[in-house]
């Protein structure tokens, strides 16, 4: 016999939150059944409206608050509520870092049969507010001028915004000043349901240590009206512009770049620095958008790696360099794979740009290529991995084992998919020694880790 739900659709309970999802919303269980209400903390006691209810869970409304989390705060962002870009501003930064930590811990052992491995408090930012590199602002019309910002939640309606208390104020004041100049020499927005207009997206990309920026126009054609007076507008008028960028994209799409990329003012690329090592940065280039705590993660990463100067290092999942260039500065040899063909000429381009010679990079999948360099007689003493959300393929897990390589630094931004891939390399003979969280997006849920592996 199934399981009576014990709730309906806009019924009103009195409930208490236990914990968060990953994507911030507050989890309370009646009789056993799980509630998800955007707003709530753990710890809180409040009364909730039933607004959708499913066979396993169901979702509510947050109605009126009976006892508070001491980590709640007012959300400073006017426009919190709507935006669908942060999830933890009302609570405090000390209560996201112990969140994260929790999440990380019970993903390791619920998911990864981890439990005697020591999990480090996470390591946050001193100030967590304005770190984002990089702003993609989509844009709309209303009442005859342009608007952009981001997406209401769970909708394409877009928020005008001024300002985002994540972004770096630098991006804001460019977006505006580019809004304003495309509005004004008549660029008209892009209609994503009549597939019509011309601007769909503002990208601004800014180095924070060079101070160079990147204006991105992503429109529907590459026939931008009145384009000669719109260059010098955004030339004259944007400080520090380095680089004006058209990107097209006609595909009847949500993916925000296109193929086609023409440099309508100044450089190809920007140039920025993590640490000591440079980077060119063009308008397709993965870069990670929090510059100051990505080194605090690549630091930890090349600790965990214990070089001395005499091992070959590979890097899976190189993108454009950026843990390889660090790892090769204490390395004897570093062999970088990634399969985006983009990322490893922007991985060559930054070896060169800072005179590093014993990095070398090859296009592939790594599950195929590092076996093929097993073959050649390619071997490693420490193999980093830095996957995408989706963890690291299963074919290469079972390359890292059959390798037999004596360390492994998993770099990642999926606390579950971690923990899924350390439970099979433990199977495979290794070891988790120790991992560390570190925040890479205050305000947000995401989490990246670093977790240090031998082989027993």
């Amino acid at each position: 016999m199934s399981k009576t739900i014990p709730v309906q659709k806009n019924e009103s309970v009195v409930v208490e939150f236990e914990d968060l999802t990953h994507e911030g919303a507050g989890v309370a269980k009646v009789d056993g059944y799980p509630l998800f209400v955007a707003g709530g903390l753990p710890g809180e006691k409040a009364l909730v409206k039933v607004t959708k209810v499913g066979k396993g869970f169901g979702f509510g409304r947050l109605m009126e608050l009976y006892e508070k989390s001491p980590y709640r705060v007012e959300a400073p962002c006017a426009i919190y509520k709507e935006c669908g870009g942060c999830q933890l501003q009302h609570l405090s930064y000390e209560g996201q870092l112990l969140a994260k930590g929790k999440q990380v811990r019970e993903v390791l052992l619920r998911i990864g049969k981890l439990r005697d491995v020591v999990v480090h408090p996470v390591l946050g930012m001193e100030e967590p507010w304005n770190y984002r590199n990089k702003s993609q602002v989509p844009i709309g019309e209303y009442e005859g001028g342009l608007i952009g910002g981001f997406y209401q939640r769970r909708t394409h309606q877009i928020i005008n915004m001024e300002t985002c208390l994540i972004q770096q104020e630098k991006n804001d004041e460019v977006v505006r000043v580019v809004k304003e100049i495309c509005s004004r020499h008549g660029i008209r927005a892009y209609d994503e349901v009549a597939h019509k207009g011309m601007l769909r997206h503002i990208m601004v990309r800014y180095g924070l240590v060079t101070g160079e920026v990147m204006v991105v126009l992503v429109t529907k054609t590459r026939d931008l009206p009145n384009r000669n007076k719109l260059v010098e507008a955004i030339a004259e008028q944007v400080d520090g512009l380095t680089s004006l960028v058209l990107n097209v994209n006609s595909n009847k799409t949500n993916v925000i770049m296109g193929e086609e990329t023409v440099v309508l003012w100044g450089q190809e690329v920007i140039h920025d620095y993590i640490g000591e090592i440079k980077f060119a940065i063009s308008a397709r280039s993965f870069y990670q958008v929090n510059p100051e705590q990505t080194k605090v993660l690549y630091d930890k990463a090349l600790e965990y790696a214990g070089l001395s100067g005499a091992e070959t290092v590979i890097d899976a999942y190189c993108g454009i360099g950026t843990i390889s260039l660090f790892l090769a500065k204490q390395a004897r040899k570093v062999y970088g794979v990634e399969i985006v063909p983009e990322a490893i000429e922007d991985a060559k381009r930054n070896a060169q740009l800072n005179g590093i010679e014993n990095a070398e990079f090859a296009v592939g999948a790594a599950e195929k290529v590092i076996p093929d360099w097993y073959k050649q007689g390619i071997s490693a003493d420490v193999l980093v991995v830095d996957p995408p959300r989706k963890g690291c393929d299963a074919a290469l897990l079972e390359t890292i084992i059959a390798m037999k390589l004596k360390r492994v630094v998993y770099v990642s931004c999926n606390p579950a998919t971690l923990a899924r891939d350390l439970r099979i390399l433990e199977d495979g003979g290794y070891k988790t020694l120790e991992v560390q969280p570190v925040d890479m997006f205050p305000q947000t849920m995401h989490c990246e880790a670093v977790a240090k592996l031998d082989l027993v």
